[in-house]
């Protein structure tokens, strides 16, 4: 299971962490997307997980982000690091059983969760979020996979939400920015965050908007979250923001799924159909929808797509870029 190049580096790790050079038991996990091999192993009779970096690209450069999930499992939201190498593009961490976790029961816990991860020092940079969010819709743009006429309200409405909502970098804080539901893992007392690959500092509101879709239903349980998280009463600028957001982190992942999922180059059959946003997130959440799926792929984007269509249409679009576009303003006249 282990490649032949990395077996040496493992078995230093194994003999530096636990004194054995073998481990007793080992697994392949294949949940997620992540090009990395992860394997539960056991040693000594206890189960951990080891992650292998195959890839030696810039990006996959694990210092930045072994140094993230340090700071996050110091602050015990990340499980405890047994063993990091840069070098060998390896680490060692405990093993976390993860229970069945109700949405109802993450609603009430993941805010807070956020708000202690936010509160960390200052991760560092590495990439501007919105730069990205701009290069992959640029990209799903010159790629032609619909017409033109499909996604043209979609992407003036992206074109609406980037001229008010602020880019500045004045209110960035540490983030994970992956905050899918295979790494969010509940042991049935706590959660623990895992998969630091993607942490970087960005807008708290992405976080918040990644969580939110498959935690928060309702405009009841928006304003209970939102509380939560900012442990006081929301003020109309907290809820203008998140709501645009949410509709930029639509539009972004319309544009990456749809990339994603046309790379085996079959057409996409617009006329399919679809199930709601809610009912979609919900299956993911329940782990019985497989988004290395291209398929699959193909309907989630489809899904984000018509979500920020319904919403373009709403009262409360025009009301949240107004109130954005106002405060961003009255901050640029002090």
């Amino acid at each position: 299971m282990i490649p032949e190049a990395k077996k040496a580096g493992v078995k230093h790790a194994l003999q530096v962490t636990f004194g054995v050079s073998e481990f007793e038991e080992i697994s392949v996990l294949t949940a997620g997307l992540s090009p990395a091999l992860i394997f539960r192993i056991v040693v000594m009779g206890k189960p951990y997980l080891l992650r292998i970096i195959t890839n030696e690209d810039a990006m996959s450069n694990p210092e930045h982000w072994y140094s993230c999930m340090k700071m996050a499992a110091e602050a015990g939201l990340a499980p405890h690091i047994w063993y990091t190498s840069i070098a060998d593009r390896i680490s060692i961490t405990d093993f976390i059983e993860a229970k069945p976790f109700p949405t109802t029961k993450a609603a009430v816990i993941l805010p807070d969760l956020l708000k202690r991860l936010h509160s960390l020092p200052h991760f560092p940079p590495r990439v501007n979020y919105f730069e990205a969010m701009d290069g992959f819709i640029r990209k799903f743009q010159a790629a032609k996979i619909l017409p033109e006429n499909i996604t043209k309200e979609l992407f003036n409405m992206y074109a609406n939400i980037t001229s008010v909502y602020p880019r500045n970098g004045h209110d960035l804080v540490s983030c994970h920015n992956d905050l899918k539901p295979e790494n969010m893992l509940f042991d049935g007392d706590r959660v623990w965050l895992v998969d630091w690959e993607a942490a970087f500092l960005n807008d708290r509101y992405a976080d918040l908007a990644v969580v939110a879709n498959f935690v928060v239903m309702n405009d009841d349980e928006e304003r209970d979250y939102l509380k939560r998280y900012f442990g006081e009463e929301v003020n109309e600028y907290n809820y203008a923001r998140f709501f645009l957001m949410r509709q930029l982190l639509h539009i972004f992942y319309f544009s990456v799924f749809m990339l994603l999922g046309s790379a085996d180059g079959k057409p996409t059959d617009l006329n399919l159909p679809q199930p709601g946003f809610r009912e979609f997130n919900a299956l993911i959440w329940a782990g019985k929808v497989n988004l290395a799926n291209n398929d699959a792929r193909r309907q989630y984007a489809l899904v984000h797509m018509e979500q920020a269509l319904s919403n373009l249409r709403l009262k409360r679009f025009e009301d949240a870029l107004h109130i954005v576009s106002n405060y961003e303003s009255s901050l640029l006249q002090k």
